[in-house]
């Protein structure tokens, strides 16, 4: 009798390894530098949202992350550096006004759109010519790259269109079959991804809004479009990614409303067909009796401590199975614009 030999493809535990004391840190900086020079993809945390990291310069290693992510070829990644020098180094054309940014805002949460060098894959760029370069502020990102030598591709660590995550139990509940190494660098201290900025048109143009906003970009830059603008509805190519129409989204539908007290928020919820036990509400101004609903919670009316809690607050409601999250509507003021864009994608 002949037996056939079955062959088990075990996908890998992901190890989480901290980060809080110095031994600590190098030991995961070690162990994050060896994969990723062995072609390996992953998870670690930047200032924004925790990245998937590869190898910017190795097209097998950036073809990992769209297959774990199921990330679409079209959707480019951002590439993060460790210095200007690194960053002129990814690019085709470094003008000066790339130089006045970086200055501003380097190393930070804005990812500059450039000519890409030849040496920068295609499937990094989605087969377009420009490039988005980012030099991210995290400690341990910034380490793993010196160490490396390399500049690193490195999407959010989620699977695609779902939400970013912001700490390491975030990728751990999505990618921990799928990935070796995830390291927990703490709270992501932004918590929604960069602001992206074309540089190849003139003036330049905000592809994504973040939390770096217009009024501040056009301070160094004297005049930036605005992102509903940035964008040339005639290219087939993005230039950059959260440039779908729904992106960032929780598993639960989500709807932007805006409220004058308890009252007209019930008269506006009873056009819904959900059980209050299925509603999850986040408030920033007008805060109703958690009576009504499964959850309700209240981030201060801060546009920086809200994006910084928001992500983490639809990753809650989903774990505790909501199926409608209502959101207070944000204020229509610039430092808002890149948490309304997250909303609005949301929602679609």
């Amino acid at each position: 009798m002949r037996f056939g030999l079955i062959c088990l493809c075990l996908q890998p535990t992901a190890k989480i390894l901290q980060t809080h004391t110095p031994e600590l840190f190098q030991k995961a900086v070690r162990r994050a530098v060896a994969l990723l020079r062995a072609g390996e993809v992953i998870a670690l945390p930047t200032e924004t949202v925790y990245g998937l990291a590869a190898n910017a310069l190795n097209e097998k290693a950036v073809a990992k992350i769209f297959e774990i992510k199921g990330r679409p070829a079209s959707n480019p990644i951002i590439v993060h550096v460790a210095g200007v020098a690194m960053a002129k180094g990814c690019v085709a054309r470094w003008p000066e006004l790339a130089d006045k940014l970086a200055r501003s805002f380097w190393p930070g949460p804005l990812t500059m759109v450039l000519p890409r060098a030849e040496k920068i894959p295609g499937n990094v760029t989605a087969g377009g010519e420009t490039v988005g370069i980012r030099w991210p502020s995290h400690p341990f990102i910034q380490a793993v790259i010196r160490e490396c030598g390399f500049p690193l591709a490195a999407p959010s660590a989620n699977l695609s269109n779902q939400i970013s995550p912001t700490n390491a139990e975030h990728v751990r509940a999505q990618l921990a079959g799928k990935i070796s190494l995830i390291v927990d660098g703490g709270q992501s201290q932004v918590g929604i991804e960069s602001t992206v900025l074309d540089l190849t048109i003139s003036p330049p143009g905000i592809l994504r809004p973040g939390m770096i906003h217009a009024a501040s970009l056009a301070a160094v830059c004297g005049e930036v479009r605005s992102s509903e603008f940035g964008v040339r509805s005639s290219e087939s190519t993005l230039r950059s990614p959260g440039l779908l129409k729904r992106h960032y989204s929780p598993k639960a539908r989500l709807v932007v409303l805006n409220w004058r007290n308890a009252a007209d928020l019930r008269l506006q919820l009873s056009t819904f067909n959900f059980q209050p036990s299925k509603v999850h509400l986040i408030a920033h101004t007008q805060i109703p009796s958690g009576e009504d609903f499964a959850g309700v919670s209240v981030i201060p009316h801060d546009a920086e401590a809200f994006a910084r809690a928001l992500y983490a607050e639809w990753h809650r409601c989903d774990a505790a199975g909501a199926e409608l999250i209502i959101v207070e509507k944000p204020p229509e003021t610039p430092e808002w614009s890149g948490i309304a864009d997250r909303l609005r994608r949301a929602a679609s």
